[in-house]
């Protein structure tokens, strides 16, 4: 490798795109172009960026598999960026096989730190922790080490494991700090101020008041019955009745939860699960038939009652009962916090995210889009959606900066 790539990559390495364009910006070689696509890259130009590294691949001679595999890797990690979710992950399986069976170990973890990223991105935490480098399988450099320990942290704030994310969170404060990139350590202390945000809302008998996640761990850890708005579930002691699938009976339980102790009127019971303005007969036995299945999947933890005017919720243990709903509760909420990263997202890839069909996404987002929350750009295929930018609340997803001798 010539001095002028080893500057480039130097350079890149450091943060600095501009000083490695300056080195190889005229030159078509193989690893100037994939240094000149990870420049581009850096500068934002994701559409350049791939093109460079798809010339580079292809440049790459049939001997040099590991080269052709870390332009994969670096294009895989530009299409997470783009939050084209599905188009990354194949490919980047097979590129950072192809790295560790060359022995090249640090960016075969870079490989992994991406995969982790996506899968994390998508709600899949079991396979991102697995799929996350060990802090001891391989000695990472100080910006790898940083986007290793936030996803970390990542994985550990949607698990309301709060500890475990702060102490993620001050690994890669540190991290940061030693590799001196300045966009890095700006995502790092954007990521922090997520701990001290506040996380929820909280109703109960006691009033309304905000909760930070440190809160919402210990509510979850409480005796209480929870009723969790925030992902459709029904808590208390460690056991957790999931009700995604089954909206018209969360309807149920959390206008129970919300007017326990007292009991709620059929009529509003009819009105909250099924959007009737008046309860005839029909409503009436639908309701029937909805609180026997909603008796059935809290029989563990709490019983439905009936009384003269409606029904009440009665929790078992004499345990008391809250309401968790997110900070700011809007149709679409799931949807909204995915575009509130302030990126471009592809209705497939926010399909993909939620586990939801592309015309039910389509149909959200156009419903957004009609009120001002969102907004497209482009057409077609390539049309994406985003959230406008709110002045003061910078939430960029900056790229990580490659490896040395990518």
């Amino acid at each position: 490798m010539d001095s002028l790539i080893t500057a480039a990559a130097h350079a890149l390495a450091a943060g600095d795109p501009l000083g490695a364009l300056k080195r190889v910006a005229l030159r078509d070689d193989a690893p100037a172009l994939a240094l000149r696509g990870i420049a581009m890259a850096q500068l934002g130009d994701f559409d350049r960026a791939k093109s460079l590294l798809r010339r580079a691949a292809r440049a790459f001679g049939p001997k040099e598999a590991r080269a052709r595999a870390r332009c994969i890797v670096a294009e895989a990690e530009i299409a997470l960026v783009s939050r084209d979710v599905g188009q990354a992950a194949g490919a980047l399986d097979a590129a950072r096989a192809t790295l560790e069976a060359h022995g090249d170990r640090l960016n075969a973890a870079h490989a992994r730190n991406l995969e982790a990223r996506r899968l994390l991105l998508i709600g899949r935490l079991d396979e991102a922790e697995r799929t996350l480098p060990g802090e001891d399988a391989v000695p990472l450099p100080p910006a790898l080490r940083t986007s290793r320990d936030l996803v970390a942290a990542g994985i550990a704030i949607r698990r309301l494991r709060v500890a475990t994310a702060r102490a993620a969170i001050a690994s890669a404060q540190q991290a940061a700090r030693v590799a001196g990139i300045p966009a890095l350590t700006a995502e790092v202390e954007s990521a922090a101020r997520l701990l001290d945000a506040p996380a929820a809302r909280l109703f109960s008998r006691d009033g309304e008041r905000l909760l930070l996640l440190d809160d919402v761990e210990a509510l979850f850890a409480s005796e209480t019955l929870v009723v969790d708005a925030c992902r459709n579930a029904v808590r208390a002691a460690g056991a957790v009745v999931p009700f995604t699938t089954r909206p018209v009976l969360f309807a149920l339980v959390r206008a129970l939860a919300q007017a326990w102790p007292a009991d709620v009127s059929r009529q509003t019971l009819v009105a909250a699960a099924f959007r009737g303005k008046h309860a005839d007969e029909s409503h009436r036995a639908r309701l029937r038939v909805e609180i026997g299945r909603l008796r059935v999947e809290l029989r563990d933890l709490a019983d439905v009652t009936a009384t003269k005017r409606g029904f009440a919720l009665a929790p078992r243990a004499g345990r008391g009962v809250a309401v968790l709903v997110p900070p700011v509760e809007e149709r679409h909420a799931t949807l909204a916090a995915l575009l509130a990263d302030g990126e471009s997202w592809s209705s497939s890839a926010l399909a993909i995210a939620l586990g939801a069909s592309a015309r039910t996404v389509q149909r959200a987002l156009e419903e957004l889009a009609a009120q001002g929350k969102v907004q497209p750009l482009g057409h077609g295929r390539a049309r994406r959606w985003m959230k406008p930018a709110v002045p003061g609340f910078p939430t960029q997803l900056l790229l990580p900066a490659p490896l040395p001798n990518v």
